[in-house]
C-alpha cells in the first residue's frame, strides 16, 4: 500500500464531467489500497474570470482581497470532487488551505509555504478518507488568506507529499509526460521515462511549459518522486527523480528546450573601465527587469560592446533604461533586436561526454544556422538565434543528437 499525491489542473477538472473522470481514476487507485490525497485547481478560466470581475472595480486591486477572491474557484472543485467521490462510496473530505493550515508568508498573490500542518490529513487517511485539499492557497500567521502565484497547485501537491513523506507526486495534466522537445515542432520527439530533477528544472527554467519551476525546486530539495501523467489516457508517464542511473544507452542529451520569448540588447563603445558591468546591469535590475545571457567584448580601442537578453515583455522598459545609461557613461550607441530566440541542450550525460558543444554548433552549422551568444552550465548549452531558424535548429539538433524516435514498420 502506497500513499500518493495527486493532482489535477483546471482542464482536468473543467467541467462536471471531468470532475467525474477524475473521481473514477481515484476511486480506482482506492480500491487497490493506496492512501490517496488529490490536490485541485480551479475549473479551467475560473481564476482569470474572478481576476476579470476584480479588475471591473479596481484596474490594480488591493492584493489581500484579491487572493481572498481568487481562492474561491478551488473552494467549489475540491466540494464536487468530494461529492463525486462520496456518491461512489468512498469516504472523502475537502479542505481549503486554511482548514489544513498551510501555513505561509503574506506575500499576497505570490506567497511561499513555510510550514504544512499535517495532522487532520493523517487523522483522516488512517479512517480511510481519501483527502481532497485546495491547491494555489493558503494563510499567513495572521490568518489571511494568501494564493501561492503562478504553478501554486503543483506546488501544492509537492508540498503535501513532502510534509506527509509520500512514495510518489503525481502531476495529471494534458501531456503524457515529459517529452525530449515539444512534439509540435518535431513530431519525432520521444517521451521519457525518467529525467532528474536537474534536467527538468533546466526544461522548465528553458521554455518547458509541462512543470512549473517552483514545483521541479521543491521536489528536488525534499527528495519527492515526481510523475508528470496525462489525465485521461492511461499510461506510465515520465519520472523525475535524483536518480541518474548509469546506463550504456542513456543519451548524452536528455531533451531540447527553446524559448521564443526573448529580447537581446547591446550597448556599445562603452569605456571598458572597473565596475562597468554593474553601471549597466544594476539599473536594469533596479527597474525589476531579468537578465539572462550576458556576453562582453573588448574591443581594441579601450572601449567594451555589452550585450544582454530579457524577456520580450521588458524588452521596451530595459530599452529606455539602457538609453539613459548609455547617456550617463558615455557609450557611443545602444541597439536592440526581438527577432530572437533561445536553444538549449541538456542533459546530465554532458558531464561525462567531451565535445557535446561542438557537436551542436556543427549541427547548426551544416543548417546555415549563426550562433549570437553562447552560454553554457554543467548540464546545459544554449544559443541565440534568429527566430525564423528556431524550429529548424530544433529539429536539427533533435537528430543530431539522436533522440528522434525509431521509425515505425510500414513507415
Amino acid at each position: 500500500m502506497a500513499l500518493i499525491v495527486q493532482k489535477f489542473g483546471g482542464t482536468s477538472v473543467g467541467s462536471i464531467e471531468r470532475i467525474e473522470q477524475v473521481a473514477e481514476k481515484v476511486q480506482k487507485f482506492r480500491e487497490n489500497g493506496d492512501d490517496i490525497v488529490v490536490v485541485v485547481s480551479a475549473m479551467s478560466g475560473e481564476t482569470n474570470r474572478l481576476i476579470g470581475l476584480a479588475k471591473q472595480i479596481s484596474e490594480q486591486p488591493v492584493p489581500r482581497e484579491l487572493d481572498v477572491m481568487v481562492s474561491t474557484g478551488e473552494q467549489v472543485t475540491i466540494a464536487l470532487l468530494a461529492m463525486a467521490l462520496i456518491k461512489r462510496g468512498v469516504p472523502a473530505v475537502s479542505y481549503t488551505g486554511n482548514q489544513v493550515r498551510i501555513l505561509t508568508d503574506s506575500s499576497f498573490t505570490k506567497a511561499r509555504i513555510l510550514q504544512i500542518d499535517d495532522q487532520r490529513l493523517r487523522a483522516d487517511l488512517k479512517a480511510g478518507r481519501v483527502v481532497v485539499v485546495a491547491g494555489f492557497q493558503g494563510v499567513d500567521e495572521h490568518g489571511n488568506i494568501t494564493t501561492l502565484g503562478r504553478g501554486g497547485s503543483d506546488t501544492t501537491g509537492v508540498a503535501l507529499a513532502a510534509a506527509l513523506k509520500a512514495d510518489e507526486c503525481q502531476i495529471y495534466t494534458d501531456v503524457d509526460g515529459v517529452y525530449t522537445t515539444d512534439p509540435r515542432v518535431v513530431p519525432k520527439a520521444q517521451r521519457l521515462d525518467k529525467i532528474t530533477f536537474e534536467e527538468m528544472l533546466e526544461m522548465a527554467s528553458l521554455g518547458s511549459k509541462v512543470l512549473q519551476i517552483r514545483s521541479v525546486e521543491f521536489a528536488g530539495k525534499y527528495n519527492v518522486p515526481l510523475r508528470v501523467l496525462h489525465s485521461f489516457q492511461e499510461g506510465p508517464g515520465t519520472l523525475i527523480t535524483t536518480d541518474e542511473e548509469e546506463s550504456m544507452e542513456q543519451p548524452i542529451i536528455s531533451g531540447i528546450a527553446f524559448n521564443r520569448d526573448e529580447a537581446k540588447l547591446t550597448i556599445r563603445g562603452v569605456p571598458d573601465n572597473p565596475g562597468v558591468a554593474f553601471k549597466i546591469l544594476g539599473p536594469i535590475s533596479a527597474a525589476n527587469i531579468e537578465v539572462d545571457m550576458i556576453v562582453q567584448n573588448i574591443a581594441h580601442d579601450n572601449t567594451t560592446d555589452f550585450t544582454f537578453t530579457v524577456h520580450r515583455n521588458d524588452y521596451l522598459s530595459a530599452m529606455r533604461v539602457l538609453e539613459n545609461t548609455a547617456r550617463e557613461i558615455g557609450a557611443r550607441e545602444v541597439i536592440g533586436d526581438t527577432d530572437i530566440a533561445k536553444v538549449s541542450i541538456v542533459g546530465v550525460g554532458m558531464r561525462s561526454h567531451a565535445g557535446v558543444a561542438s557537436r551542436m554548433f556543427e549541427a547548426l552549422a551544416k543548417e546555415g544556422i549563426n550562433i549570437q551568444m553562447i552560454s553554457t552550465s554543467e548540464i546545459k548549452v544554449s544559443v541565440v538565434i534568429e527566430e525564423k531558424y528556431l524550429e529548424l535548429a530544433v529539429r536539427a539538433l533533435h537528430t543530431a543528437f539522436e533522440l528522434d524516435a525509431p521509425a515505425r514498420q510500414g513507415e
